[in-house]
Parts: C-alpha cells; structure tokens; sequence
C-alpha cells in the first residue's frame, strides 16, 4: 500500500505523532512517504527513517501562497500515485483537500479544530471550510471522541473514526536514575519540580500557568518552574517571569524533563488530545491538565477529580498545583495509576495498527463493517 502522508505543521505533537505512524507504517511495509515542508526537525527525522521525505513549501497559516501550495501539492499527488492520503492538522487538511478532491481516497486528522483557535469572522471561515471539505475526505480521523463530538456539533458531517493517540511505551517508562535531560532538577535540597512540555503558544496556555504561578509561591516558596518548548510566544512569556520559572527552550527529547517531574502540568485552551500528558503518564508522573477536549479520555476516571482543571483559570489552576505539590504521597499514587492507565490504552502500536485498519478499509483491501468505529 503506498501512503502519503501530508504535514504542516511540522513541530510539536503533530510531528510526534506522524513520526511514530511513519516509523510503524514502514516497520509493516507500506511504502509511505511525506509531503512537507524541506529543512526542519521534522523532515530530518523522517529521513533518519528511511522515509521518502518530498519537499512542499507551505506556510503554517492560509494565506495568499495558498494557490501554489496547492498546485504543488497535486504534483507530488500525481507523482506518488498514493493508495491513500492522510493529511495532518489545518493547513495540511485544506491543501490536501483542494488538490484531490477525493480523487483518492483522503484521510483528515485535524489534532484540534482549526475554527477553536481563533475568533470571529476567522473562525467562521474556519468552520464554514471543514463544513464544505467533508464532501471530500474519504475519513476524518479524530484522537478523542470529544474531538469527535465537537465537530459534529459544528454541523461537520463527515464519516468518523476515533483513534486515541498513543506512545512508545519502551521509550517513555518511568526512569531508574534521574533524568539526563534534566539533571539540575534534582539538587539536594530543591523544591518540587513542576515541568510544562509543549509549543509556547496560546493554545498551551503557559500565560495562564505564569499568571497562577505567584499564588503557587506564596504558600510553596521553593517550586521550580521549568517551560520546555519554544514557540511564538516566548518573549512576552519571559517578561516578568521569577527566577524560580525556567524556559529550557526546544528539546530533541523531553523524556528527561518527564521522568525529573514531580509534577506534570499543560493548561491548554484546547486540543483534540495532547500528546504531552500521555508521554508524562507512561513515564509514571502525575499530570495536571485542563478540561478541554480528550482530556477527560486521557486520564482514568480515578484521577479526574485531582487532575483536571477549567481552562483560562489561574486560580483554579494555582489551587491544584498547591493541593498536589503538598502531598507527595498522593502524586506518588496518581504517577502508579497514570503509568498502568498509559500502557493499557495508549500504546503507540494500537493506535497504529486502528489507522492501518482505516487504510485497508478505504483502499477497498477489506469491507467496510461500520461507518464508525472507536479503537478498543
């Protein structure tokens, strides 16, 4: 089967996840190449892979460019003669979509609608697009089925598969010496360490976790704050920030900052299920996340009540932090029950093994059973 995969963004979770589908779809036999743009981390670790890696120069955002960007993404299309597309997250999707239009069977993830992202008249063209294009996306593949719900609360009428996102169990594991990614975290003496690993933007919401962070001070002087990421928001984030908040920047690897945690946090205004908190569950840390969409799926249901927050609350947000960084013995069973919930529903070869599933299906290598289906 060849696939071709479509990506932009090429930074972040989304590159997570495709790097591990690609890494799984070649370990099946697929002959799997993608389509993004030349130059980054991304495209380097797909080579790294033996992955055909065909450059597509697209910006993050829709903009005037579009018109080229979609012409040359129809090249590489005819050039490929894939079986299946899968596009990746907005700006893929809508690319993708123009230059197919269902020509060959196109799969749409979108990692996190496009139209929560912004407001007004971009957020109504936002939707009004995904309303359009489902006429011709073959599936949309959605990592929550709250993702899934808020599409079709949108009026989104498209053919559904819900895949929850999974990780390398043999690589995010809880550690057995401290974290070398993190080493400084552990000096004799230091506060509790609370790590928040993700793009600094608004959607992660670390303005929200730096304006709960004072209250957090006041009753814990000694926690340590560590933001591991870079994004656009970095400078404004910076401003003002205490000593005790560290911005460790982009990391090839977060697994050190993860096993080094006490306590791992992402405040996000939305996501269709973040990557992050899974990573930190499997390692055995405990996580404190937001109540946006996967969140809820994320967890097992013995941890909600502890670890899930309303978004764009610092209070509330501070309130948990202090709760949780005061009992070290609750993070320690909330860490156990995170890492066993981690490795009985978000192992990295279920999730690929259900999307392989949705490729047979749409390649007509088996019948279709159900027009929906959830992976177990």
């Amino acid at each position: 089967m060849r696939v071709l995969h479509v990506a932009q963004p090429v930074e972040g979770g989304v590159a997570r996840v495709l790097g591990d589908l690609t890494h799984a779809q070649l370990a099946a036999g697929m002959e799997v190449s993608v389509a993004c743009p030349p130059g980054g981390p991304l495209a380097v670790a797909l080579a790294d892979l033996g992955c055909a890696v065909l450059p597509w120069q697209a910006t993050r955002s829709p903009g005037p460019s579009l018109v080229g960007e979609v012409r040359r993404l129809a090249a590489v299309v005819s050039a490929t003669r894939p079986d299946v597309i899968h596009a990746h997250s907005a700006k893929a999707g809508l690319a993708a979509r123009l230059a197919v239009r269902n020509r060959v069977p196109t799969v749409f993830q979108p990692h996190a609608w496009s139209f929560e992202a912004v407001d007004g008249a971009a957020a109504r063209l936002a939707l009004g697009w995904e309303r359009f294009a489902a006429r011709w996306t073959a599936r949309v593949i959605c990592v929550s089925a709250a993702e899934r719900e808020t599409g079709r609360r949108a009026g989104i009428n498209a053919r559904w598969t819900v895949i929850p996102n999974g990780v390398d169990l043999e690589r995010f594991r809880p550690a057995t010496r401290p974290g070398p990614g993190a080493a400084d975290s552990a000096e004799t003496g230091a506060g509790p360490l609370v790590v928040c690993v993700g793009r600094l933007c608004r959607q992660k919401g670390q303005d929200v976790l730096l304006a709960a962070w004072p209250a957090v001070l006041r009753e814990l002087p000694g926690a340590r704050l560590a933001l591991v990421g870079d994004g656009p928001d970095a400078p404004r984030l910076r401003e003002g920030a205490p000593d005790s908040v560290r911005f460790a920047g982009a990391v090839d690897d977060p697994l050190g900052w993860y096993q080094a945690a006490d306590l791992v946090v992402l405040p996000s205004r939305w996501e269709g299920m973040a990557l992050a908190p899974l990573e930190a569950m499997a390692c055995g840390r405990p996580v404190l996340v937001t109540d946006v969409d996967g969140a809820r799926e994320s967890v097992p249901p013995s941890l909600a009540p502890h670890c899930l927050v309303p978004p764009d609350d610092p209070d509330a947000l501070a309130r948990a932090l202090v709760e949780l960084l005061r009992d070290p013995r609750r993070r320690s069973a909330l860490g156990d029950q995170a890492h066993l919930h981690a490795r009985a529903r978000h192992d990295i070869r279920r999730t690929t093994a259900a999307v392989a599933d949705v490729y047979r299906e749409l390649a007509g290598v088996e019948p279709p059973e159900h027009k929906e289906s959830i992976a177990p």
